[in-house]
């Protein structure tokens, strides 16, 4: 388990708008890291002050992950400096680096089940899994540095 006598991580997760796929990636980490880990979430072009979209929120309450009192924020460049991961969750989203940036970009190109006909709560809880099961491999990361990297 991550010593606490070292500073806590920092992830910060990245979508368009900052109310679906980077919320949930934050609400889904925070349920298996709990604070030990300092995580956050916002959008290239965000709906700012607007909450997560009611499907997302639904879909994680039935795995008992909370997005209660989130809401829509951009892309922060003090955070983007200070976090070890930066992830990217889709292929809308378009995230430049900044200077003396400590951790690389990652793109995680997440399922998008709509295209394959899929809509409703059927498509968000393959999204949440998707990113769940992404999620998890992080957190394993992050927990043990030896591990090897997420995709």
């Amino acid at each position: 388990m991550t010593d606490r006598q070292t500073p806590r991580p920092a992830v910060l997760f990245v979508c368009k708008s900052n109310r679906g796929k980077s919320q949930m990636a934050e609400a889904l980490l925070r349920r298996v890291a709990g604070d030990a880990v300092e995580i956050h979430s916002a959008g290239t072009q965000p709906a700012v002050g607007k909450p997560p979209n009611a499907e997302s929120v639904a879909s994680l309450a039935e795995v008992g992950a909370d997005m209660s009192g989130a809401v829509a924020e951009p892309v922060d460049d003090d955070f983007l400096r200070r976090a070890d991961r930066v992830v990217v969750l889709g292929t809308a989203a378009r995230l430049d680096p900044v200077d003396v940036m400590r951790a690389d970009i990652e793109v995680w190109e997440t399922d998008e089940p709509s295209e394959r006909g899929i809509d409703g709560p059927e498509r968000m809880a393959l999204i949440r899994d998707d990113i769940d099961a992404r999620v998890r491999r992080l957190w394993a990361e992050l927990d043990d540095p030896g591990a090897a990297p997420s995709d």
